[in-house]
């Protein structure tokens, strides 16, 4: 077993690394204050084929492996966790689906956008009343004639607003619970289609999530991914892999926590000498650096299982359960490593414990990452 990465791998690193630390890391700070959307740095992302890294080079996408890809989203996220999940977002919850489910016509219109960086996407799942269970959605699709007729709202959805591309999810046939949930795609700009401001959050306030809101929103038939009731289906295998990029997410947060805490521990001085020489703060940088390593290792084999074809499911919500509480932990030992200093805005701590939470929650919370696993480790379907 080879843990090392490959040459074009540790490439990719090396290239997202060097424009994170120029073009992202810079602003990190600024755009949470602020809660600014960084539109600057969108086009360059897409010219260094950020925004389209798994898709096939036929429809425009850069056609990284999808270890390279979690290697991407970990330097990102290791500057700025915001930015990293606009690239997250894009590439996996809404790229994949148009790639794994569309028909030849549906990719050259929707997926190419999104593969060049054109335009980014977004997934539509989640509602006020239906979180962890899709099934209780209440968002419809109604059937007239050569179109769908969609009513209904969806919640806390990361590009809300910004995207052009958004992959929606709702119910063609209401009395077949989860059977009846279908995916759509609908483009900005859509009559019916639009969108609340971007939530007030605690963290990653730099990468916007709205509401959105279809008010007999038409959209043609040839929106239709896949055929009639397989959104569940759908949602569940994109949802697998989007799992992976926010393991990666956690993985660069819970990496920069280390970072930070190394660096302060050998510039703050106590008791006559660097605390760094302390053996209580050697202890807890030691446990942050192996939760790091540990959730890299996680993820990177989930995203090893992923490229291969293997199944990825289990592997994908350990690494994703792992490396987010590993997040939080470590941004949490951070902050008590820079003791007071940590508390202020003066230094990126207090920004990585805010970030890392979301880690916890989105894309499956950690508690429903425990159900999968448990299911598989006991032998239930």
């Amino acid at each position: 077993m080879d843990f090392r990465l490959s040459d074009e791998q540790e490439a990719v690193r090396k290239m997202v690394r060097e424009f994170a630390e120029k073009n992202v890391a810079p602003i990190a700070a600024a755009i949470d204050r602020e809660k600014r959307f960084p539109t600057e740095n969108i086009p360059r992302m897409a010219e260094l084929g950020l925004l389209g890294m798994t898709a096939p080079a036929e429809w425009g996408g850069a056609g990284f492996d999808y270890v390279s890809y979690v290697v991407a989203l970990e330097e990102l996220a290791r500057a700025c966790a915001a930015t990293s999940v606009i690239v997250s977002v894009t590439n996996t919850l809404a790229g994949y689906p148009l790639n794994a489910f569309s028909n030849d016509a549906q990719k050259e219109r929707f997926l190419r956008p999104l593969a060049t960086g054109a335009k980014l996407g977004a997934f539509a799942l989640s509602e006020p009343n239906a979180g962890s269970d899709p099934a209780a959605m209440t968002t419809v699709a109604v059937k007239k004639g050569g179109s769908y007729v969609l009513s209904g709202q969806k919640n806390f959805i990361t590009n809300g607003g910004h995207a052009g591309i958004y992959v929606v999810f709702a119910k063609t046939d209401v009395a077949a619970k989860h059977r009846g949930i279908s995916a759509f795609v609908v483009e900005a700009g859509t009559p019916g289609f639009t969108w609340s401001p971007p939530e007030d959050k605690m963290g990653i306030r730099a990468a916007h999530s709205t509401q959105l809101f279809f008010d007999n929103c038409e959209i043609p038939v040839e929106n239709l991914l896949g055929q009639e009731g397989e959104g569940f289906k759908i949602a569940m295998a994109t949802l697998d892999r989007g799992r992976i990029g926010i393991a990666a997410q956690a993985v660069g947060i819970a990496q920069a926590c280390v970072d930070a805490a190394a660096a302060y521990a050998k510039e703050r001085h106590a008791f006559g000498k660097p605390i760094a020489h302390h053996q209580a703060i050697q202890h807890m940088i030691a446990d942050m650096h192996v939760a790091a390593e540990a959730s890299r290792v996680l993820t990177w084999r989930a995203a090893f299982l992923c490229q291969q074809g293997e199944k990825f499911g289990t592997a994908s919500a350990m690494a994703k359960l792992f490396a987010s509480e590993a997040a939080m932990k470590n941004a949490i030992d951070a902050v008590q490593v820079h003791g007071g200093a940590g508390y202020t805005t003066d230094f990126p701590v207090e920004r990585y414990m805010r970030d890392a939470k979301i880690t916890e929650i989105y894309e499956g919370t950690s508690e429903i990452q425990r159900l999968v696993i448990a299911r598989d480790a006991i032998g239930l379907k």
